[in-house]
């Protein structure tokens, strides 16, 4: 899979990603080039611009334009930046991590490849993370409150107002590497960094195509762990991790998500993430008054955001409420987690009730993982269906659609590999690697219809209790076939066939 990438290949693409960040930084305090392309009216430019932007020529239109409490938004042509930024690169993040899996995204993020200065210019770590008691018990609220702060500053301010949002990466970008150079690893994805808990959202056990780590050969580089290159191949790159989280997620997803699942501050990340999504979504209803505020995108532009933080942060039903925006923005997103977090954790209660009812083992584990992976599925639902309407409205119809439809077989088929999956089947398979080792050290038997390497984990798991205890005795010259059972029986009492391979004995 993607974990199997070199080092030197990835560290080509993460010095790529990180200049064209760069870039975008830098153009958010000078761009006098770019807002030509916005501008329908644009002589040279005419229709060929895909950042052409309708909205601009209506702008005067009381008719026409977007309207935000009852007024023409104020509108000009401007530079792209911002638009990019939360149109593109925000939305193909959320994308990466649920299909492609954290162990790309982690391998080319920007801010990772910047948290390693200080163990790219050789600086050991100040601190020792293991005796932060605290941090490691808490650190999901602080990133939950961490992304709570980020997305109302994004509504208040850094979604339209360019220098604000350029100083807002820098000071993130130096944080990232403030925290590294404190802590070491990649302390600052585990510990602080507010998109890591998005991820840790999105991902739930694995991305739809990240690979098994807990299958891995014993002492195997996987994922997306920290690791250092010998001779520019993978198969000679060696970790370089530091154990700066016990669990960790870059080296093994699934482990670190059964580990966390009862971890203090979970459910708050999980069931309180969606309602920041909804709520973040319903704000621009409820401060325009109409939902076109919205789809139109004028919010990544429009001008005035710092005149505004003082003016009525809501309008109801053609009616200013005198709740300043400064005040209206938190307490909206607050309200939204809250009741978020109250219906989710009801509806976990109820289905683990029912469970019960049902006789099924490890309900309260089956319950909360499920339930995550509703909210999850329907977050991300939510993200596009809604979220990423501004820069999909601009694509012709039969774009809009194939794009509505790939966003549905994606989540469909994450969710339909998570919903079935439970610790008990992760350790299971976790075992698998050692079990053959040990199958294959057995002297005196063969299988015949198929490999070890070909035995799936139910029957490795009875191969191993069954021929440890076969005995052959020394005048046996003759070859005896052992046909495995048809079925097995797991906890839930489901039968599951296995192969009919055969296994004999020689001399």
């Amino acid at each position: 899979m993607l974990s199997t990438v070199s080092e030197r290949k990835m560290h080509v693409i993460r010095w790529v990603i990180f200049i064209a960040w760069g870039v975008l930084i830098a153009s958010l305090f000078y761009d006098p080039f770019t807002a030509v392309l916005t501008h329908p009216g644009s002589d040279w430019v005419g229709d060929w611009s895909s950042l052409t932007d309708r909205s601009l020529v209506l702008a005067q239109d009381p008719t026409a334009c977007v309207m935000v409490q009852g007024k023409c938004a104020d509108i000009a042509p401007y530079p792209i930046a911002t638009r990019v930024f939360w149109g593109m690169v925000v939305p193909s993040a959320i994308f990466v991590v649920l299909v492609l899996g954290h162990e790309f995204w982690r391998r080319i993020c920007p801010l990772y490849f910047f948290s390693q200065l200080p163990r790219a210019l050789g600086l050991q770590p100040l601190l020792n993370i293991e005796k932060n008691i605290w941090l490691k018990e808490n650190h999901l609220r602080i990133q939950f409150v961490l992304f709570l702060l980020g997305i109302s500053a994004r509504i208040l301010l850094i979604n339209s107002v360019r220098p604000a949002l350029g100083v807002f990466l820098i000071v993130t970008l130096l944080a990232a590497a403030g925290v590294v150079a404190l802590y070491g690893g990649r302390s600052w994805c585990h510990y602080v960094c507010p998109f890591g808990m998005v991820q840790t959202v999105f991902t739930g056990p694995r991305g739809l195509l990240d690979s098994k780590a807990h299958t891995a050969k014993p002492f195997s580089v996987t994922q997306s762990m920290c690791r250092t290159e010998t001779d520019g191949s993978n198969s000679r790159e060696q970790s370089g991790c530091v154990s700066c989280k016990a669990s960790c997620m870059d080296i093994d997803s699934e482990g670190s998500y059964w580990s966390g699942l009862y971890k203090p501050g979970r459910q708050m990340v999980q069931y309180g993430y969606l309602g920041l999504v909804v709520g973040y979504f319903a704000y621009y209803w409820l401060y325009a008054g109409n939902f076109g505020y919205y789809f139109s995108g004028v919010w990544s532009y429009e001008r005035g955001a710092i005149a505004n933080l003082f003016s009525p942060g809501f309008y109801l039903f053609g009616h200013e409420i005198w709740v300043v925006k400064l005040v209206a923005v938190p307490l909206t997103l607050i309200a939204f987690a809250a009741t978020s977090c109250w219906l989710c954790t009801l509806l976990e209660l109820r289905y683990r009730g029912w469970l019960k009812s049902k006789g099924v083992a490890n309900a309260k584990e089956k319950s909360l993982h499920r339930v995550f992976s509703v909210c999850t599925f329907t977050a991300f639902n939510a993200f596009f269906v809604y979220g990423g309407r501004p820069e999909i409205n601009q694509w012709p119809v039969f774009a809009q659609l194939g794009f509505q439809g790939l966003i549905a077989v994606v989540s469909g088929l994450w969710l339909q590999r998570t919903w079935e999956r439970s610790r008990a089947v992760y350790e299971q398979e976790s075992q698998s690697e050692k079990l053959r080792s040990r199958l294959k050290k057995l002297p005196t038997l063969d299988l015949i219809d198929s490999g070890v390497e070909d035995l799936g984990v139910e029957a490795l798991d009875v191969l191993d209790k069954v021929l440890p205890n076969v005995v052959i005795s020394p005048e046996e010259s003759q070859v005896k076939a052992i046909t495995l059972p048809k079925t097995i029986v797991r906890r839930e009492r489901k039968e599951i066939p296995l192969p009919k391979t055969q296994i004999r004995k020689r001399k």
